[in-house]
């Protein structure tokens, strides 16, 4: 039995410089790319805010990919908007420009919800955002998986440890493990991070593939190989995707096979600019390259 899947997140217009070329105000944000990439898997909910410069394909994704955008608010003023820029190996990532718009003063809105005992995803925002998010939906969900970023640790570690508190499954990347514990021994980092509050860690290691942390277990998980990048921007949101979109088909008793899920998704997204792989992605192409993975464990 398929569960819904709220996220709460960004929806951005995005400007890429990468050395496969260049993109200008193209589709993204982590709610964006996590709900398409969710979405392939079960209904998916965005509780968030655009302008009222929102073009009209924005729209047309969300609706042609069954994304109910009912909580979705739109405000006078420009959609939140980001630059940035990778360097020739993909290994640094420069922030050109951030103009957070109507974003700025986001206060979520939950008018009505789709969501039944399902799960609540808290995509990579500010943590009092996430905090009021699941205040509103706690009685309506099952399982909160949250994620972060740098800037939150270092802004408000306070508000960062209460969403770990109250989450199930907590996604970050390795620096920021690193950073979160000031250790540098990942699986150590880890089950520190299991103390605060989820029972399950996931560390992702970009072209090193992930680290599922749990009391029992510590596994590895591996990337497709053989992917030629052209656009690593939300990739860990479609990661989170594939992840809650397995978890949401097939419940959280196999966490080693929803990861292969979450990596085999996050292999499309990089392959082309922004949102382009993951549109037109069905659940037999995810399937084929989650078979490569389970040859390389």
């Amino acid at each position: 039995m398929k569960t819904n899947i709220s996220v709460v997140g960004s929806i951005a217009l995005d400007t890429l410089e990468t050395p496969k070329g260049n993109r200008r105000e193209i589709l993204g944000g982590s709610a964006t790319y996590f709900s398409i990439a969710a979405s392939k898997f079960a209904p998916v909910e965005v509780i968030g805010i655009v302008g009222s410069d929102f073009p009209q394909s924005g729209w047309d994704v969300f609706k042609q990919n069954n994304i109910d955008c009912e909580n979705i608010i739109i405000e006078s003023g420009n959609t939140f908007q980001w630059g940035g820029k990778y360097n020739q190996d993909y290994s640094k990532r420069d922030t050109l420009f951030t103009n957070l718009g109507v974003f700025e003063n986001f206060i979520p809105q939950i008018k009505n919800t789709k969501n039944k005992n399902g799960i609540l995803f808290l995509a990579n925002i500010h943590p009092s955002l996430q905090l009021d998010v699941l205040n509103k939906m706690s009685n309506n969900v099952s399982l909160v998986v949250s994620d972060t970023m740098n800037l939150w640790i270092d802004l408000d570690l306070k508000g960062l440890k209460k969403v770990i508190s109250k989450s199930n499954i907590f996604l970050l990347n390795d620096e920021e493990a690193r950073q979160l514990t000031n250790i540098n021994n990942l699986e150590n980092a880890g089950k520190t991070i299991l103390d605060m509050g989820p029972n399950t860690v996931i560390i992702k290691m970009g072209g090193e593939g992930s680290l599922l942390i749990t009391n029992n277990d510590i596994i590895e998980i591996p990337c497709v190989p053989n992917i030629d990048v052209y656009d690593p921007t939300g990739a860990g949101d479609s990661f989170a995707g594939g992840l809650i979109g397995y978890i949401s088909e097939y419940g959280n008793d196999n966490m080693l096979e929803a990861l292969l899920y979450a990596s085999a998704t996050a292999s499309f997204t990089v392959s082309d600019f922004g949102i382009n792989q993951i549109l037109h992605l069905n659940l037999s192409d995810i399937e084929k390259r989650v078979e490569i993975l389970k040859k390389l464990i």
